[in-house]
């Protein structure tokens, strides 16, 4: 045949864009050319292409050839598209099964010997072509296991270029390489730090499973040594695993960033970029390829960001809108991208530089035009979206030396798991599946708005200027937690009271 169809996928953010590559083979002077807005690294796949081909013993046509990748508007990014071109190339000369090649999906990178190297991003990709209605698709043999997490459709694992055109009907030897594998970067697992371990602090740990219980954003305040650190380590440990959505979402995520995925993990990721971190590390970004930024890699889990006053200005405030979306869009001239951003924050910081502000019996040696411009990267309408602030002070003598059993992690994580489940049945027939995503609107006036008499004191509050509309409704939604903590079917007044507390250190 003179034409050729075949499919790959373009991955634009963290969708997959299904492309049909089609080759043309014409009586010109002989050429290899690819069009359809290729970039450069899919540009130079003509030579890998032709390499390959040769050394597999399946040489190209020496005729001109032209590969169009469709849509032709959709920008095509990476080498992941070498094997669907070598084999629409191949299937205009090379007698193949016509029907096989256009119904299956080929995704991998070629090296010059024709073996197949694997690529970033096969199980979102694999996604999208199952989503598309595909039933075959063709990965590099170190990619297979990633590949299988998908249900509904057959994934061949190809060694090498030969073996993928054979399995088309090609008549050719098929070489029996060594296949390319994935470097191990599987670190040994380790034992998940005991909620135990916290000496003291019980009100800090007990503000940790209501974070826990609802999803809600955390923010601790206190001097170096207080356990803030301790504490947001301990906090995956104590939610539930991950569903099959979640965990699907989070393996995809990792697959992007060029992270080994053998098995789907039920564990929340937790994320904890290192403060000199910039506004593109934490949002996500590239010149080239856009590529997912720690927000991303937190998805369905904890960002934790240590030192969260040593952070850029910059790089806070641009979580504002992922913390009110629960996505992130990167816009590039010649791209959009979107990434799911649907995390847990939690933060750490100190009252001051040197730790020491207003700590009993600290002395601190800062000025206070540091202590402003300290605190002041934590501006006002990010620390709005946060649930729970909370102060903590050093750990003293007569804490540490209380006899009191602390709470363990299975303790708490079993407190999560029950107030999660009654969450579930109020919320049951709505979009929503934690406290922390609820509509304020909904909460405010929805069927389980509370009385007046329960609202007085956040009504006052909102009256005083204390809290903000959103911060109104943020304690709402913590109050609902602390009410499926306590089994209660309906919000009361120590709720309010409470959650109010949690938010902004106001008692009644």
């Amino acid at each position: 045949m003179s034409v050729a169809r075949t499919w790959a996928v373009a991955l634009v953010g963290a969708a997959g864009e299904p492309v049909e590559v089609e080759a043309d083979l014409s009586q010109q002077t002989p050429e290899f050319k690819i069009i359809g807005l290729p970039d450069k690294a899919l540009g130079e796949a003509v030579q890998r292409v032709h390499n390959a081909c040769a050394n597999s013993g399946i040489p190209l046509p020496r005729r001109r050839l032209t590969v169009n990748l469709s849509p032709a508007s959709l920008p095509k990014q990476g080498s992941g598209f070498d094997l669907a071109i070598a084999v629409a190339a191949l299937a205009t000369e090379v007698p193949m099964d016509a029907a096989s090649v256009a119904s299956t999906v080929h995704l991998g990178e070629l090296g010059l010997d024709g073996r197949l190297r694997p690529i970033p991003g096969v199980l979102p990709a694999v996604l999208a072509a199952a989503r598309a209605g595909h039933r075959a698709v063709i990965v590099p043999w170190a990619n297979r296991d990633e590949a299988g997490l998908v249900e509904g459709i057959e994934v061949i694992a190809a060694v090498n270029l030969a073996q993928a055109a054979s399995w088309h009907g090609a008549d050719v030897v098929v070489p029996d390489d060594e296949p390319v594998d994935l470097p191990d970067d599987e670190v040994p697992e380790t034992e998940q730090p005991d909620l135990a371990d916290v000496i003291g602090q019980r009100e800090a740990v007990d503000a940790l499973v209501v974070a826990a219980a609802g999803g809600h954003h955390l923010l601790m305040c206190g001097p170096p040594g207080a356990g803030k650190t301790m504490l947001a380590r301990r906090l995956p440990g104590i939610l539930p695993e991950l569903d099959d959505r979640a965990a699907l979402t989070s393996a995809s995520i990792r697959s992007l960033s060029g992270a080994r995925v053998v098995e789907l993990s039920r564990t929340p990721p937790f994320e904890a970029p290192h403060h000199s971190a910039s506004v593109a590390a934490l949002v996500g970004g590239g010149t080239r390829t856009v590529r997912p930024g720690a927000i991303a890699r937190a998805t369905e889990g904890i960002l934790f960001l240590d030192e969260a006053g040593e952070f850029q200005a910059s790089a806070l405030d641009a979580l504002r809108q992922p913390l009110e979306n629960g996505s992130i869009t990167i816009h590039r001239a010649s791209a959009t991208a979107e990434f799911p951003a649907r995390f847990q924050l939690v933060m750490a910081t100190n009252p001051c530089p040197c730790g020491d502000y207003g700590i009993r019996g600290g002395t601190c040696t800062c000025p206070p035009a540091a202590i402003r411009r300290y605190l002041g990267r934590l501006s006002g309408p990010l620390l709005d979206r946060i649930d729970i602030e909370l102060t903590l002070a050093r750990v003293s003598v007569a804490q540490r030396e209380q006899s009191t059993a602390a709470l363990t992690t299975a303790t708490a994580r079993q407190h999560v798991a029950e107030a999660r489940v009654r969450t579930a049945r109020r919320l049951a027939g709505t979009p929503w599946r934690l406290n922390a995503e609820v509509s304020g609107a909904w909460l405010r006036d929805g069927p389980v708005a509370p009385p007046p008499a329960v609202r007085r004191p956040l009504d006052a509050a909102l009256h005083r200027g204390a809290l903000t509309l959103r911060g109104y409704d943020r304690v709402l939604r913590v109050a609902w937690t602390l009410a499926d903590l306590d089994a209660s079917p309906q919000l009361g007044t120590e709720h309010i009271g409470r959650a109010l507390y949690l938010k902004k250190g106001i008692a009644l």
